[in-house]
């Protein structure tokens, strides 16, 4: 099912308040809390997420329909990637090396927030270059392989 680009941005942009706070406080519970939004998100879709739920109950009824939908397994699979991070980041500042989580949660809000404020989703491009890959590899031809 398609989803609604302006919905991702609300997320991200709640996202991207949510790690500029961790920064700022250093709590693992605001980091926690991020960490399973984004596994929500990552193993049930973005629309089944809790940012994805707010936006449908709250946000969207206010709006006009979106003009543009998009595929949501590339938000899926940024999803993913940021729960990665956010795993590595929980990880780290439990196990005591605070810059090493630091570091995972500010590169975590720079991707949320480029893709809150300007629409650039790095997962995204990301799997969108994945899935390309094998398309870079082409089989060799017989008379390449003969000559």
């Amino acid at each position: 099912m398609p989803v609604d680009p302006r919905g991702l941005r609300f997320a991200a942009a709640l996202t991207s308040i949510v790690l500029a706070a961790v920064l700022l406080t250093g709590s693992l519970w605001l980091l926690a809390a991020q960490t399973a939004v984004f596994a929500a998100a990552a193993v049930l879709g973005v629309q089944a997420s809790p940012y994805g739920w707010l936006y449908r109950a709250v946000v969207r009824p206010r709006l006009r329909p979106p003009t543009e939908v998009e595929d949501p397994r590339p938000p899926r699979f940024a999803q993913a990637v940021g729960l990665a991070f956010a795993l590595t980041g929980l990880a780290a500042l439990i196990g005591g090396a605070s810059t090493v989580g630091m570091a995972a949660v500010g590169l975590a809000l720079g991707a949320a927030f480029l893709n809150a404020a300007f629409g650039l989703c790095l997962g995204c491009e990301a799997y969108l270059l994945l899935r390309r890959l094998p398309t870079l590899r082409r089989p060799r031809l017989a008379e390449e392989v003969a000559a």
